[in-house]
């Protein structure tokens, strides 16, 4: 039986940046002139909640009655996409990696390595509650409950538990070749931390000028120009524009300071080792004490 380990996970909680890095690796990896608009990245990359997949794997229309029967037919839908291609190729989920019904949600056998984007949970939640349309309170609690779930019409469900428990599933997966990166140091500095991410991580050697094109073309404002000119397929129904802002910090501007100490309570551990920088502004606007 042929190897099946070529999986290359591009994972993060939903609005941490994941379109972001799809389409960067598309640009910089793709022959010039080749690489797809927002609405056609599966020319280069594939996704683990894809409708035609689940389909193609259950011979029919798949249309899952419960989370059971999503559970069931996951592990033969990754097993397609693992053997889609020859070698080694990307794809995004925003599934924790854990077991779920005793089912590896990220097989280790179909599993090369993983890119992990992770984003603040104070910015992230007032994205999270654009793209789920519902208000930041409700997003807050949903971040913060083990049991969450975003789920198609049809029943292709996407696991994303507690923020805090997504970073540990993915950041201390045992044997895991992975590469991780903060969403606020990709905006503070894309070229730099695109490029440790080729060198260091992808083996690729990097070649400055493409790098360059491909930073360009993927900036925040080229992709918002994207979607209001083309539309963008993977935009939640209901949800006005896809790419908001794209910064980093807005927190302090839209949250409230109650807001703000319900996510430090929820999340303080994993704030302290992954974002320590956080935890004095974060403390002074809650009124909290560090001590």
């Amino acid at each position: 039986m042929s190897n099946l380990q070529r999986i290359i996970w591009i994972s993060s909680y939903p609005k941490s940046g994941n379109t972001w890095m799809r389409s960067f690796l598309a640009h910089y990896m793709m022959p010039p002139g080749e690489a797809p608009d927002i609405n056609n990245l599966r020319k280069f990359t594939t996704g683990d909640s894809r409708q035609d997949i689940f389909d193609a794997a259950a011979g029919k229309k798949f249309q899952a009655k419960n989370v059971e029967e999503w559970a069931e037919m996951r592990p033969r839908v990754l097993r397609m996409i693992a053997g889609s291609k020859p070698n080694h190729h990307f794809v995004k989920t925003h599934c924790q990696a854990v077991k779920f019904l005793d089912k590896d949600l990220i097989p280790p056998e179909l599993t090369a390595a993983a890119i992990y984007i992770m984003r603040n949970p104070f910015d992230l939640s007032l994205s999270f509650a654009r793209h789920m349309s519902i208000d930041v309170d409700a997003a807050i609690g949903r971040m913060a409950d083990g049991n969450t779930m975003m789920s198609t019409e049809n029943g292709i469900v996407e696991a994303l538990g507690r923020w805090d428990d997504h970073v540990a599933s993915w950041t201390n997966a045992p044997g895991l070749p992975l590469h991780i990166v903060r969403y606020e140091d990709l905006l503070a500095k894309p070229a730099k931390n695109f490029s440790v991410l080729l060198d260091k991580f992808l083996r690729l050697k990097v070649d400055k000028p493409k790098l360059a094109k491909a930073v360009k073309a993927t900036s925040f404002s080229a992709m918002k120009k994207q979607e209001t000119d083309l539309g963008f397929f993977e935009k939640p129904a209901g949800m006005k524009s896809f790419f908001a802002k794209g910064q980093a910090g807005v927190w302090r501007d839209e949250l409230t300071p109650a807001q703000v100490g319900r996510i430090r309570q929820e999340f303080l551990p994993t704030l302290e080792k992954w974002y320590p920088e956080m935890l004095k502004d974060t403390a002074d606007f809650a009124g909290e004490s560090l001590e």
